[in-house]
């Protein structure tokens, strides 16, 4: 599967313009992706989907090349917040290969936030739902594609 249905509905309802990479299979981290796909992980898009204490979802969306501080996030939030199981992850993205989530959670109507640092590039590369095909976009597209998501500062360098 190129592009999750899910997320290709989102694209093609905003029009937002995208260029399709194939790599090598990786079905590993984000950082791991980035490397296969030749891709630098300051300028890949990884989604980490959170769980709220009422058991709803939220997605953070930051490079490959960093982590969520969940203590950060805490703050910001104002209530702790934990990681979606493989299994909720399975049941939010049905369209998607395990592993393999979209880093737009409007698409799945998924409150998102989204680390500064990613507005910021030129470039911005996305997974499609699968291990094998990353989405390109500009910087404006990515920015236009994550209008409703909050931009944050709650992440780490690896």
């Amino acid at each position: 599967m190129p592009i999750a249905a899910t997320l290709k509905e989102q694209l093609d309802r905003y029009a937002i313009v995208y260029e399709a990479q194939h790599h090598h299979y990786s079905p590993t981290s984000s950082a791991r992706t980035a490397e296969v796909a030749h891709v630098p992980g300051h300028q890949l898009a990884k989604a980490v989907v959170l769980k709220r204490n009422d058991d709803s979802y939220l997605m953070m969306v930051l490079p490959a090349d960093h982590r969520v501080q969940l203590g950060q996030l805490h703050q910001l939030l104002g209530e702790p917040v934990g990681l979606a199981t493989e299994t909720e992850l399975q049941n939010i993205f049905t369209d998607c290969d395990p592993g393999a989530l979209v880093p737009v959670g409007s698409a799945y109507k998924l409150e998102t936030l989204v680390d500064r640092r990613l507005l910021g590039e030129a470039e911005v590369f996305i997974e499609s739902g699968d291990h094998q095909n990353l989405l390109k976009l500009s910087g404006n597209e990515f920015r236009r594609l994550m209008a409703t998501a909050e931009p944050v500062d709650a992440t780490k360098h690896l």
